[in-house]
């Protein structure tokens, strides 16, 4: 299987992402677009890993400590979204954003 064919998928899931990111306003419909994100770019890290030195076990342990990052993320980012709707019923990004400062 070759690098290609790995990096497609990848590609197509930073692609939907990035699609998410920038069409909604919902915060937790923006969260599960950055996820997506971060799912194509392990997913394309752990292919070059595949594809450059597969013997080795640096790539499974980057990808592993980066999911890991990913979930303590996501679940950071969805309390401070509880919090904010149970705090103002706000859950639109135009209308966070006077939450600053």
């Amino acid at each position: 299987m070759g690098l290609h064919a790995l990096l497609l998928p990848a590609c197509a899931l930073f692609a939907v992402g990035l699609y998410g990111v920038l069409s909604q306003q919902s915060i937790v419909m923006l969260m599960m677009g950055l996820e997506l994100m971060i799912n194509g770019v392990i997913a394309a890290a752990g292919a070059f890993w595949y594809h450059v030195a597969p013997a080795t076990a640096d790539g499974q342990v980057l990808v592993l400590v980066a999911v890991t990052v990913m979930a303590l993320e996501m679940a950071m980012g969805f309390a401070v979204t509880t919090a904010i709707f149970r705090a103002r019923e706000v859950d639109v990004t135009d209308e966070a954003g006077d939450l600053r400062g």
